[in-house]
């Protein structure tokens, strides 16, 4: 496969990577060629990417809200980190976005507010400008789509959300798209399914026994619900950075939209399995999950991840919650969950 260097990113001549591949990237030596990452919001998504893309030379940075979770970040991570107030945006931390050559957004919009960075987008604008900035993906969710009575859905479907949830990603995508486009940037949107992985999962839901929240009761109810392993979501990252497509919008999801108890089931095995007599609470957990009586739409769909598979070239590493949750469990050596990925 011919590869080209284009301002230290690597591009597939080809248009799209194999099928086989697995996504990694080699960056220039020279420091003003080197790739360069920027996450806006290190959560758990950002935090695995960061660890990723470490791993092949890139340099990372990123934000956060409270100096508590930067210093841990910097002191046991050793992320180059920057703190974000919504309500007061640091001149510097937006000034410092331009050096990069890439960026990840990963916060979440706000109720009343919309998304947090851009309310201030003509600061953002400012910052940008005449910056290093190639490439921007905005992290969305299929929640944008609403409720759409178990069909599938592709990119092209109208989104519909009813809930002011979806409400808010769908004006937040639309918001990033506009901006990074005025800016001559490569932007693009990822619809996300719901996101799991090592500390976040229904194995460590499970092991550590905790009762279910009133929305995860709730989300019992759904017969579908699509759904992404940590690790898909930086393989897709990176093939749309190598990639050339004119494509804006993705969904990133796995094979298997499964019911959400059929997955708890799965892990309560598996936990069973490893560590028989763990599970002491398996029974009050599955009641209180089919007794809650449903609240309104549930946002009911299929999503079709065929355009990802197709035009980045992306072979999942999960295509179900089954090698998921299995590789997951197969990490730990005692029933034991800990995440700070928050």
């Amino acid at each position: 496969m011919e590869l080209c260097q284009i301002s230290g990113q690597l591009a597939f001549k080809s248009g799209h990577l194999p099928r086989s591949s697995v996504i990694r990237m080699t960056c220039a030596p020279d420091v003003k060629s080197r790739n360069r990452m920027f996450i806006a919001g290190m959560g758990f998504v950002g935090q695995a990417l960061t660890l990723d893309l470490k791993k092949q030379g890139w340099d990372v940075s990123g934000t956060c809200t409270s100096s508590t979770k930067k210093k841990r970040l910097e002191e046991e991570m050793g992320f180059d980190m920057y703190l974000f107030d919504a309500n007061e945006p640091d001149v510097t931390t937006m000034d410092v976005m331009k050096f990069h050559t890439h960026m990840v957004v990963s916060i979440p919009p706000i109720s009343g507010v919309g998304d947090p960075m851009l309310q201030h987008e003509q600061l953002l604008r400012k910052a940008l400008l005449g910056g290093n900035l190639q490439w921007l993906c905005y992290l969305s969710s299929t929640s944008v789509y609403g409720d759409c009575d178990g069909a599938w859905v592709d990119e092209d479907y109208p989104p519909n959300p009813t809930r002011e949830v979806g409400k808010l990603r769908l004006a937040a995508e639309k918001g990033w798209l506009h901006l990074g486009q005025s800016l001559g940037i490569s932007t693009k949107v990822f619809r996300l399914g719901g996101i799991y992985g090592p500390g976040r999962s229904a194995v460590d839901t499970i092991i550590k026994q905790e009762a279910l929240s009133k929305s995860q009761r709730m989300r019992g109810y759904r017969q579908f619900t699509s759904r992404i392993h940590v690790e898909d979501i930086c393989q897709a990252i990176e093939a749309s950075i190598c990639t050339a497509s004119s494509r804006e919008i993705y969904n990133i999801v796995d094979d298997d939209p499964a019911p959400r108890e059929a997955v708890f089931e799965y892990a309560r095995d598996l936990v069973d399995k490893k560590w028989p007599g763990w599970i002491k609470q398996a029974s009050e957990q599955r009641e209180s999950t089919v007794t809650v009586m449903k609240d309104g739409s549930m946002g009911e769909k299929r999503v079709c991840n065929a355009r990802m598979k197709k035009e980045l070239g992306l072979r999942l590493l999960h295509p179900s919650y089954r090698s998921g949750l299995q590789s997951i469990i197969d990490q730990m050596d005692k029933p034991i969950s800990t995440c700070h990925c928050s």
